[in-house]
């Protein structure tokens, strides 16, 4: 077996990854050898603060003793059984997200292995429901991610994704942006169900104003429409709640019909969920409707099941609502070229006065600060769920350098 500890260089690792992988990804910025806590090192021995959490996915950091323990213990006990079986971690689970999302009692969950197949199944739940009354049509928003198979990837707006792969599975209509009277517009007849994600990540983590999701819920309920809310990247304490729509702010006491969970459920293992609420959701998958060979695995589950109770144990979700609001505020005053600084918890988006966020990016990287541009104009931070005030005052301390060289970067003067 080779020694992964003296693979090579990250100049050598990088040629052998071009030549063995597909180039989906283009080339990668770093090869990552380990990690520990909010910390990772790379192939050259570089440490980086790790800002991203590998896209809002290692919610308890790298290495974290709790969580590597109940993988360790469930892998050595029993790792895969098929879902002809149930297994107590994956019961358990299951009742502990029914629990923490508030599902009222009929509610059933669904496991995956991503976020993308969790909406491809809520996708389906749509069409389920749709069918039983003659509805069809689809609603999602204008700046949406909601995955890359084609049922995920026809909610999904950006053309970019899209194009190349239609024509993807039909009635899918995209709706402006925080606009109720365009939803109120587009619920005319005819709707089966609507996906909304309560922050947009992949658009810049935009957050619709106070009220939206509540004018969907009643809209959803008038017109007999699932209201499906994609918390993959928001969900699991991300935003200082289990769930973001159970922000204030945000949700406004909304009961959604699904939920879709993923991403920081694992703490870094793949895992994904469905959520039905009640009994109508709860009983539109039937044996033979849906089914998946990994999903709810009994090692995923306990990993679920260590993240969760972590975030209760060490109170990371206030930790996460504090250390986001005062972030923020850091952030905001920190240069003249930030103009905003969005979001909640700890998904947060910095807006800058022009078109250099990717040039940022690398000048973070280069400090050793690893975070993303998931726009032209803004940086995406969804750093792990432990990362202390003063690890997070280490970026903000850079940043200003970071933003002053992404200016002077090659191209990046005409772009501003």
């Amino acid at each position: 077996m080779t020694d992964l500890a003296t693979a090579g260089s990250g100049a050598e690792l990088t040629r052998r990854y071009t030549g063995a992988l597909m180039n989906t990804f283009g080339t990668p910025q770093r090869v990552l050898v380990r990690g520990e806590g909010a910390y990772v090192w790379d192939a050259d021995g570089a440490r980086h603060l790790d800002l991203l959490g590998g896209i809002a996915v290692n919610a308890l950091g790298h290495a974290h003793p709790t969580l590597v323990s109940a993988v360790a213990a469930q892998l050595g006990t029993l790792g895969h059984v098929s879902n002809f079986f149930a297994t107590p971690t994956q019961v358990t689970l299951a009742e502990r997200l029914l629990e923490i999302a508030q599902a009222p009692d009929g509610s059933r969950v669904f496991f995956t292995n991503s976020g993308t197949e969790a909406n491809e199944a809520a996708f389906k739940m749509i069409r389920l429901h749709g069918r039983a009354r003659g509805a069809s049509r689809v609603l999602a928003l204008e700046g949406a991610f909601h995955g890359r198979t084609m049922g995920a990837l026809a909610l999904t707006h950006k053309a970019a994704y899209r194009e190349p792969f239609e024509p993807l599975p039909g009635g899918v209509e995209h709706v402006p942006f925080d606009d109720v009277a365009a939803l109120e517009a587009a619920f005319a007849a005819g709707v089966a169900g609507l996906v909304i994600e309560p922050i947009q990540g992949e658009a810049g983590v935009r957050t619709p104003v106070p009220g939206y999701l509540a004018a969907a819920r009643e809209l959803a309920t008038r017109h007999d429409a699932l209201l499906v809310l994609d918390e993959v990247q928001t969900g699991v304490g991300r935003c200082g709640h289990w769930l973001a729509h159970h922000d204030p702010e945000i949700g406004g006491g909304v009961v959604p019909d699904v939920v879709t969970l993923a991403k920081g459920l694992g703490g870094g293992i793949p895992v994904g969920a469905v959520i039905a609420y009640g009994q109508g959701p709860g009983t539109l998958f039937g044996p033979g409707n849906h089914g998946t060979t990994f999903g709810g695995n009994p090692v995923a589950a306990a990993a679920a099941l260590a993240t969760i109770h972590v975030i209760e144990r060490d109170a990371l979700l206030a930790h996460v609502r504090d250390l986001g609001a005062a972030w923020r505020a850091q952030l905001a005053a920190c240069h003249p070229r930030v103009t905003q600084v969005r979001g909640h918890g700890l998904l947060i988006a910095i807006e800058l006065d022009a078109p250099i966020a990717a040039h940022v990016q690398a000048a973070a990287l280069e400090a050793g600060f690893i975070v993303n541009a998931p726009t032209p104009t803004s940086l995406r931070l969804a750093p792990p769920l432990i990362l202390t005030a003063e690890q997070a005052a280490t970026f903000t301390a850079a940043l200003p350098a970071a933003i002053d060289a992404g200016v002077r970067a090659p191209h990046a003067q005409e772009q501003s």
